[in-house]
């Protein structure tokens, strides 16, 4: 049975749980002119997909992994979240969501889903018709990151099945693209450990993605990576080479460094980069605008934990110019209080922040 919760009871619930009102709600800090708060109360909130728009409002879908489930946010003209329903429930790692033309696309581990029209059936969801069960169904980095480019293609990325491995290339460690009833998949990039965020620049189209680094080879290496594929076919390393000049202990003598793509841009050594958007609004400062947000989720094996916040990346061109933390206060020395999973730009030019770890859609606004 499906249920739309009205948002006013959320934030009560949410004022009621410790996690949000006592620890991350006051302690997230954002730059000046800037304000965080609370949009929705979400249960394991993952990737996120903006589907209809209009003036009275419209949906935001989300996924979730340990959830399995797959919710709709509902807002109004004004952009206040009214009301959250569960569209679907008892998925395998359901993390991934796609919005097109009125469809929304579920990526469930080895399969792809569609839930036809869903923006006029939310309260009463069709039966998801299979896309794709062709994928791999290996849980190492088996849930999924997908949208659609601009060339009509909805992308997925399949990640590595282990830390470090010499898998199957043609069905691992890759992003695949296929037409957008599943049929003529192809490899689109090679040598992609862990991509679970990607976005296409305004004007030149290219696509930008996260890569997650190889665990194990101390604090400080490998970096995580934003890379740039304006074309299909290229290799980013994995698992050769990491971070563009760090040969794999294990892997790295059987091919060069020079063979491979280099980051555009290095991040925080096990920062688990995921969602990533590029600044599309004219909410933010005109120094914002072309930048790429990424959701740092956070280490999980250093000694001290990294990552757990909002960073920005500054782009000329083709070139990445500088990297910063934008959002912070999810980590408070080694104690974590929420994990930024993905970033959503809004009509208005507001910024959605995911938080898997509180359950939360979190809002950052700006006014001049």
């Amino acid at each position: 049975m499906w249920r739309s919760i009205p948002v006013l009871f959320l934030f009560t619930l949410a004022l009621s749980a410790p996690v949000v009102a006592g620890t991350v709600a006051e302690q997230l800090r954002v730059p000046l002119g800037f304000s965080i708060a609370l949009w929705a109360k979400v249960d394991n909130a993952r990737q996120m997909a903006l589907g209809r728009h209009g003036a009275d409002g419209g949906t935001v879908y989300v996924g979730s992994m340990k959830a399995g489930k797959v919710h709709a946010v509902r807002y109004d003209g004004a952009l206040r979240a009214t009301a959250v329903t569960q569209i679907a429930e008892g998925l395998n790692l359901p993390t991934g969501v796609a919005w097109r033309d009125g469809n929304l696309y579920v990526a469930a581990q080895n399969r792809i889903l569609r839930y036809d029209d869903i923006d006029r059936h939310i309260d009463r969801p069709p039966a998801p018709v299979v896309v794709t069960d062709r994928l791999p169904d290996d849980r190492h980095h088996g849930w999924k990151f997908i949208a659609f480019g601009p060339d009509g293609k909805l992308y997925v990325p399949v990640g590595a099945p282990c830390n470090v491995c010499a898998a199957d290339p043609d069905r691992y460690a890759l992003i695949l693209r296929m037409n957008p009833d599943g049929s003529e998949p192809e490899v689109y990039a090679r040598g992609v450990r862990n991509s679970v965020g990607f976005d296409w620049q305004p004007g030149s189209g290219a696509l930008w993605f996260t890569d997650n680094g190889r665990d194990w080879m101390g604090d400080d290496l490998p970096p995580d990576e934003l890379n740039r594929a304006p074309v299909a076919g290229l290799h980013f390393g994995f698992p050769y080479c990491h971070g563009g000049d760090i040969a794999d202990p294990e892997f790295g003598q059987q091919r060069t460094c020079r063979e491979f793509e280099a980051p555009a841009q290095k991040l925080g050594p096990h920062v688990a980069a995921l969602g990533m958007r590029f600044y599309t609004g004219s909410m933010f400062p005109p120094e914002y605008r072309g930048s790429v947000f990424i959701a740092e989720h956070g280490s999980w094996n250093r000694a001290h934990k990294i990552g757990y916040r909002v960073s920005v990346v500054r782009v000329d061109g083709e070139r990445a110019r500088s990297y910063e933390p934008f959002a912070e206060g999810w980590l408070d020395g080694d104690k974590v209080r929420g994990r930024p999973s993905d970033v959503l730009v809004l009509p208005d030019g507001s910024l959605l922040v995911a938080d898997d770890e509180a359950g939360a859609i979190w809002r950052i606004t700006y006014r001049r």
